[in-house]
């Protein structure tokens, strides 16, 4: 009974906010990071996206404009990696910020000798552990390309890494997979990138992959959507763990292309 309550209130809220066909269409045909999605696929992220439009406040600041065309690209990026996880995965939180350009993020920490610091930094994109998550349109509007760069990918993971907690590199696992294959492919992979930046030679990810664990997740995610071929080949098991994580197979979507 209550499965049936959730099915017709979804399907009543869909009916109400669905995006416009034609404005799905366009974006599925021009953003190349969906090329390979098939109807039923892009069917089920275009209700997704919808969802998320409805339940999340999408908020533009500093005299931003969103149309809805904008606003439902970021939603299409935003929902991509739940596309098989559901929008549960990102329950606990409702506000997405948009400012026009970068924007200084400040940040109070206290140092191994008690002393209590405040540091300001511009960033392109930010997501808080239980707050909202924070993004640069510019950037935004940078993430269009298949280079493996993409903020809202990469803050949108962060976020399901801090399902469980302070982001870390590891989010939740589904029950069908392991805690130590997990561990074992990250870690092994997460090394050897460090090794290779300090050797300077040029890694599958880019070097703010190094920055900790937590950044190294992100990244690969990133590489994971938009350049799946070169993280396979580069990190076969971290791309295999991330696509039974996700339960897709964008390399398969790439290749079928090809």
């Amino acid at each position: 009974m209550l499965e049936r309550i959730r099915r017709w209130r979804r399907e009543r809220i869909l009916g109400q906010v669905a995006i416009d066909p034609a404005t799905w269409a366009h974006l599925m045909a021009e953003l190349a990071v969906f090329a390979g999605l098939d109807a039923n696929e892009r069917g089920r992220l275009r209700d997704l996206a919808s969802l998320f439009l409805y339940e999340k406040r999408v908020e533009p600041l500093e005299g931003l404009v969103l149309d809805d065309a904008m606003r439902a690209g970021l939603a299409a990026f935003a929902c991509l990696p739940v596309l098989n996880l559901g929008l549960e995965a990102y329950r606990g939180w409702h506000t997405v910020l948009v400012y026009p350009g970068g924007f200084l993020a400040r940040h109070a920490y206290t140092d191994e000798h008690g002393l209590a610091h405040e540091e300001a930094r511009p960033l392109a994109g930010e997501a808080w552990e239980g707050g909202p998550v924070v993004l640069s349109w510019d950037d935004v509007e940078s993430s269009l390309a298949l280079d493996g760069y993409n903020v809202v990918l990469h803050e949108f993971c962060h976020k399901l890494d801090m399902s469980n907690g302070e982001a870390n590199g590891m989010p939740p696992l589904p029950q069908h997979m392991s805690r130590e294959a997990w561990t074992a492919a990250f870690t092994a992979a997460y090394e050897a990138l460090c090794r290779d930046i300090d050797a300077g030679q040029e890694g599958v990810l880019d070097v703010y992959a190094a920055e900790s664990p937590a950044e190294f997740f992100a990244v690969a995610c990133e590489s994971f959507f938009e350049r799946p071929l070169a993280l396979k080949l580069g990190m076969p098991a971290v791309y295999e763990q991330l696509r039974q994580y996700f339960r897709q197979d964008p390399g398969w979507r790439m290749g079928a292309l090809a």
